[in-house]
């Protein structure tokens, strides 16, 4: 059952890329969309989560907030350094890389939410549902971002359909794997608290400049505020 419902998320990612991909005319109004739908993802699912999941503190602070600004400062680190390697050969646009380790961020995220899935149906056919109807809505904005930070770094429409692909099989990979293993919740808690530090990187970093570097419009701020709204609606309708 859990890699049936699983088929919903990866139908799901892919609508999400595919509405990415065909309004390239817009690319402002993509980036902003998907610059609050990453905010709304980290502020409103990933961080609530991590924090009920890995509830111990390290030295006073929440370790899940710890790998948080880990996550941050790593994904910031990571840029810096290959953003230094290109300028050393005289290249000045943004490093196909950086858009592929995020892409692959997000793939590994999907792949938890299969995991998430799985060990929900074990608990009981209720909580599997109401995980699964949480799960099988945002992977819309997954698929949306996946393609669009791939796309954004100047990578080939190949590769970010491959990386949208991938992204969209991981569910059902995860979902698969809990027949062989059960993840504990410290351990889930943890990663979501890292993800979501590089996500909000990604998000206020490079996304949300990029998308009001040229097209400095109300309506830019209107389609980021519009992507928080909707995650927020998708919790509150998940519980």
């Amino acid at each position: 059952m859990a890699v049936i419902v699983a088929l919903g998320a990866f139908l799901m990612t892919l609508v999400g890329g595919w509405t990415a991909q065909r309004v390239t005319d817009r690319r402002h109004l993509v980036l902003g969309l998907a610059g609050g739908l990453m905010l709304g993802v980290v502020g409103l699912d990933l961080l609530p989560e991590a924090l009920e999941a890995a509830g111990d503190e390290v030295f006073g602070v929440p370790a899940a907030l710890l790998l948080f600004v880990g996550g941050f400062l790593l994904a910031h680190l990571v840029e810096r350094v290959l953003a230094v390697r290109r300028a050393g050969h005289g290249a000045d646009e943004r490093v196909p890389q950086v858009g592929l380790t995020a892409a692959a961020a997000m793939v590994g995220h999907s792949l938890m939410d299969g995991i998430a899935i799985g060990a929900a149906f074990q608990v009981g056919g209720g909580m599997g549902a109401a995980v699964a109807v949480a799960v099988i809505t945002h992977d819309f904005a997954d698929g949306f971002n996946t393609y669009t930070i791939t796309s954004l770094y100047g990578n080939e429409k190949r590769k970010a359909v491959a990386m949208l692909i991938a992204d969209a099989l991981a569910p059902m990979v995860g979902a698969a794997s809990t027949l062989l293993f059960t993840l504990p919740a410290e351990l889930l808690g943890s990663y979501l608290g890292f993800f979501g530090g590089v996500l909000l990187y990604l998000a206020a970093a490079e996304i949300l400049p990029e998308a009001h570097h040229d097209h400095p419009a109300l309506s830019t701020l209107l389609f980021t505020v519009g992507g928080v709204a909707f995650i927020w609606l998708v919790v509150g309708l998940a519980g």
